[in-house]
């Protein structure tokens, strides 16, 4: 007999390769683009690139060594972003200046004491090139490299160019609360949701717009659109090869779960790194998975079911050096998703977190700043400890959140 779980997880996996299966579409991504169409932006010119491993060419080469053997410019600067230019370093890893082993060409660090191209690094360069694969949410910290290196390209009259790549979750979903100025952080640089349903050169163009550079500053911005790309779409309906943007987003079916299952790093419980299935695992030595499973259960969250998970957190060589309960045991639940069309990932992980208040009150506890960098705001921390039903937290944001889709419409670059 088969149990519940099971059939889940197998009628899960039916239905995630039957939408790869059925996906027809092909998008070209903007670094092609930029050979077969755009060439024009940079031929002749000295240009700096801020990159990592996630600007690969539908060749399969990555933009760094095709950009380096063109004889008509000349590659000067690499500028990295967390994880570093070839994607190589851990998450929260400091990473210092150096040169790229393959090119010779000097990278500098966007990750370390420095987060945004000075007038030095900058001083050689005659247009800055963007272009790395963001996840669709706030505070996943390429999307406050793309802001910086474009004010610092603003400030030094240099052209700035947006390679454009899709958006993994789409352009349609839109959640949580909008980052109060107060919480502007390296986490949280835009006043915009955590999930913005927007690409990177949609976002680069709405902060252009609204003026969220340092001093009113506006770039001269290019973006070069992708192709064949639709609001609609998940990153597997693209025809594009995945490449995982930083160690512990593996899989597209992580961007589903990451803006919610996210917040639990602002607290003592494990997010799932270390880990096979990080973000999609959540526990700790002290929770009761099994009352757990049940109090989500009963709230019938769109598109999820809980099931009762138990994992070792592990040292990962370059993915993660040190989780939270290192080789401790722990129980806690495993997101199962049965409709990602469906499923509320911001408001799951609210719910998540006010069962684990409700349940283990005495046990629990929040990193409180970084809690709030996360979320962007102080009181869905406030109302979660005060015992506030997860409706009341939600209803607190939707005025924002419909403000917010109105406010980014002139910004959108690709049709439904």
């Amino acid at each position: 007999m088969v149990s519940s779980s099971l059939f889940r997880s197998c009628f899960a996996l039916v239905l995630s390769v039957s939408q790869v299966v059925l996906a027809s579409a092909k998008v070209t991504v903007g670094a092609d683009l930029l050979f077969e169409k755009y060439f024009h932006l940079i031929k002749g010119k000295r240009v700096g690139l801020v990159t990592n491993h996630s600007a690969v060419l539908s060749n399969g080469k990555h933009l760094v060594d095709v950009l380096f053997k063109q004889k008509d410019i000349t590659l000067v600067a690499l500028f990295g972003p967390e994880h570093g230019v070839r994607g190589d370093a851990p998450a929260g890893k400091k990473i210092e200046h150096g040169r790229d082993e393959k090119t010779g060409v000097p990278v500098y660090s966007l990750y370390g004491a420095v987060r945004k191209p000075t007038e030095e690094m900058l001083k050689d360069v005659d247009v800055l090139i963007f272009d790395i694969q963001d996840v669709g949410t706030r505070f996943y910290t390429y999307s406050t490299t793309l802001i910086l290196a474009m004010e610092a390209a603003a400030e030094r009259h240099i052209p700035y160019v947006v390679l454009d790549r899709p958006n993994p979750i789409g352009g349609l979903r839109v959640e949580g609360p909008i980052r109060e100025d107060a919480l502007k952080s390296f986490v949280g640089w835009l006043p915009v949701p955590i999930v913005h349903g927007l690409t990177v050169g949609e976002l680069a163009t709405l902060a252009n717009e609204h003026g969220w550079l340092g001093g009113g500053l506006k770039a001269d911005l290019t973006v070069v659109t992708m192709e064949g790309w639709k609001r609609t779409m998940w990153y597997d309906q693209t025809g594009l090869r995945w490449v995982k943007p930083s160690p512990n987003i593996a899989s597209v079916r992580t961007t589903v779960v990451y803006p919610g299952t996210c917040l639990i790093e602002g607290t003592n419980v494990s997010e799932g790194r270390g880990t096979e299935k990080p973000f999609e695992y959540i526990g700790a030595p002290w929770i009761d998975g099994r009352k757990l499973v049940e109090e989500l259960n009963s709230y019938r969250l769109r598109g999820v079911v809980f099931d009762p998970v138990r994992f070792v957190p592990k040292s990962i060589p370059g993915v993660v050096e040190n989780p939270k309960y290192k080789d401790i045991p722990c129980n806690g639940v495993y997101l199962n998703i049965t409709s990602r069309d469906s499923f509320e990932s911001v408001k799951t992980g609210i719910y998540l977190l006010y069962s684990l208040q409700h349940l283990f009150p005495d046990r629990l506890a929040f990193r409180e700043l970084q809690f709030d960098r996360l979320t962007g705001v102080k009181y869905v921390r406030e109302m979660l400890k005060g015992g506030k039903k997860p409706e009341e937290i939600i209803s607190r944001w939707r005025a924002d959140v419909d403000q917010f889709l109105d406010s980014r419409k002139k910004a959108l670059l690709y049709p439904e």
